[in-house]
């Protein structure tokens, strides 16, 4: 048993109520459980009890052994002097705050129906990736559903927190902090540190400087990435000659990253990191004020629209300086500029809905990711394996969110699907 059963337990009052009183013999009655704390202190705040003849409004403290009190060192944190009920499964001991009070204490091992303990066992001790599964067909469609849009939503929130994280760092510039969360996503899997790196080594107003051309943008993306160092053909040597310009200008040298710094390992040409490049100068090229576009921009046509900018025409013929593609290649494919949508507009709407307290811009990031698609990947397969329906981005987000933050912790107790198979009987016991 863990602490969050019991946690579990008092939230919801899933015990008997029949002559509730401390081990001291005091009848209790639960006016108010509290809220629920997470951060650092007693486990729930705000609660307010009767123990005896007097009401005591202060915190609760949550065990499995009443002895943990003193494991947990809680006798010389002045924060656990305003514990007013102690509820544990065993109380094994007496304890005592600072100033040597008697802490009442509750112990539930006798109140709680042995079967709710049975389908919390059964859950944390699930060898299945997903720990529900063998009972996920007896939960209503309408309990999935509802867990699927909350998961959706705080993925969401916590990608706009990684993004305000960002934003901080660059000193609340949203510009750059947009600028970055493009280049990051144009990284993809295989080479979004590479793509970080250079958005620290590039900044965002040398590329605004020069936006209206897309051979000098080529010459600083490529430039600072590593890649002009040996020139192996004209085109290079020519984009050489005016990073070196570019380069003394800005006082980007020392900056400037290595080509070993970027993977090629196990990937298509059309993939290759130069060839990002390439995109992400016709990108730059198409718009100045990246954040404004990656904010206001309308419909996700637009968004694939900008991202499938043609690349130069050099870049039409080659994948590499000096190697030359069998069949033109144009600009991005759809699928890469879908996944740019995902990973670039939807944080940085999210980020924004946070920061300007503006939920219009969260629903936005979730409209966008119902009308773009994403690929399954072994997490979101497991959902579909068990006969849930991924028509969109928006439901690959949601079984990722569902995934991480509920049931590759175990997080079960705090999941609605969880609860639900908590509460019923019916194939899960």
């Amino acid at each position: 048993m863990k602490e969050d059963f019991l946690h579990y337990i008092w939230r919801h009052q899933y015990f008997s109520k029949s002559g509730l009183a401390t081990v001291g013999g005091e009848e209790v009655q639960v006016l108010r459980t509290g809220f629920y704390n997470t951060d650092a202190g007693p486990d729930f705040r705000e609660a307010l009890v009767k123990i005896g003849n007097v009401e005591w409004s202060g915190s609760v403290e949550v065990h499995i052994s009443a002895s943990d009190w003193y494991k947990h060192q809680h006798q010389t944190d002045a924060k656990y002097d305003q514990v007013v009920l102690h509820v544990v499964w065993e109380a094994d001991k007496a304890v005592y705050r600072q100033d040597h009070s008697l802490v009442p204490v509750l112990e539930l091992k006798s109140r709680v129906d042995l079967a709710l303990l049975q389908r919390y066992e059964k859950l944390q001790q699930s060898q299945a990736v997903i720990p529900c599964a063998a009972f996920w067909a007896y939960v209503p469609e309408v309990t999935k559903l509802s867990m699927m849009e909350r998961s959706l939503i705080e993925r969401l929130e916590l990608k706009g927190e990684e993004v305000l994280q960002v934003y901080k760092g660059y000193g609340n510039d949203w510009e750059q902090t947009a600028y970055h969360t493009l280049l990051r996503s144009f990284g993809f899997k295989t080479n979004q540190q590479a793509f970080e790196l250079l958005a620290k080594a590039l900044p965002q107003k040398a590329i605004r400087q020069h936006q209206p051309s897309q051979f000098q943008l080529e010459a600083l993306l490529f430039g600072q990435a590593g890649f002009l160092k040996d020139a192996e053909d004209e085109y290079a040597s020519q984009l050489q000659k005016e990073y070196i310009f570019l380069s003394h200008k800005y006082k980007l040298q020392s900056l400037a990253m290595q080509p070993h710094q970027w993977n090629f390992l196990r990937m298509r040409p059309a993939n290759f990191p130069t060839m990002r490049l390439a995109q992400l100068a016709a990108v730059l090229h198409q718009q100045s004020a990246v954040f404004a576009v990656l904010l206001d921009t309308t419909a996700s046509k637009e968004y694939e629209s900008w991202f499938r900018a043609p690349v130069s025409s050099y870049w039409q013929q080659h994948y590499m300086f000096g190697r030359a593609v069998k069949n033109n290649q144009v600009g991005m494919g759809k699928s890469s500029a879908q996944n740019l949508i995902i990973n670039a507009v939807v944080p940085l709407l999210a980020a924004y809905a946070s920061y300007s307290g503006n939920r219009d811009y969260l629903e936005k990031a979730i409209t966008l990711l119902e009308l773009v698609k994403e690929e399954s990947n072994q997490y979101t397969r497991k959902y579909e394996e068990l006969g849930w329906k991924l028509k969109s981005a928006a439901d690959n987000q949601a079984a990722l969110g569902l995934y991480k933050l509920y049931c590759a912790p175990v997080n079960c107790l705090h999941c609605g699907v969880g609860n639900k198979l908590m509460k019923q009987k019916t194939g899960s016991a």
